[in-house]
C-alpha cells in the first residue's frame, strides 16, 4: 500500500509515519534524505540549494523504485504540496492520501518557535491551497499532541 502523507511543515507528518510504519516499510521523507546526504551539524530543515537539489533527485529515484515494490512492502511518502499531476498519479496507484493537520494556529506556533520564515511561507501556501480543495480530495487525519 502507498500512503501519501501531506500537511504543512511542523504538522507532525514524520511522527504520523513513525507511529505506523514498521522496520520493513519504506519511508520517503525529504528531510531525512537531506540529513542523510549532508555533513555533521547540518540543520534538520536544510535549505542549502545544492543539498536540496541532490536530495530531491534522490527522493525521485527512491519514489520510482519504491513504487515497483508495493506488492511486497508498504511505502510511506511525505509530499507536502502535491500538484494536480502528482495527485492524479497517486489516485492511479490507489494510494491512501492522508493530511496531517493539527490546525493552522498550532502549526504557526511550532514554526515561530523554530524561527523559520521558509517553513512559514510553505505552511501559508499549504493552507491557501487546502482551502481551495474539496474536502474529499485529501481526508484529514491527525492525533492529539
Amino acid at each position: 500500500m502507498l500512503y501519501v502523507v501531506t500537511g504543512p511543515p511542523a504538522a507532525g507528518k514524520s511522527s504520523w509515519i513513525q507511529a505506523r510504519a514498521t522496520a520493513r516499510d519504506i519511508v520517503i521523507d525529504l528531510d531525512l534524505i537531506t540529513r542523510a546526504l549532508t555533513g555533521p551539524g547540518a540543520p534538520g530543515w536544510n535549505h542549502e540549494r545544492i543539498a536540496q537539489r541532490v536530495a530531491q533527485r534522490a527522493r525521485y529515484a527512491a519514489i520510482d523504485e519504491a513504487l515497483q515494490h508495493l506488492d511486497q512492502v508498504d511505502v510511506y511518502l511525505i509530499h507536502t504540496l502535491p500538484s494536480t499531476k502528482w495527485m492524479a498519479r497517486y489516485r492511479r496507484l490507489e494510494a491512501q492520501v492522508v493530511a496531517v493537520d493539527p490546525g493552522e494556529q498550532i502549526v504557526m506556533q511550532r514554526i515561530d518557535a523554530m524561527r523559520s520564515p521558509e517553513m512559514k511561507a510553505v505552511a501559508t501556501k499549504w493552507y491557501r491551497q487546502r482551502s481551495r480543495l474539496p474536502r474529499p480530495a485529501m481526508p484529514q487525519t491527525s492525533r492529539d499532541w
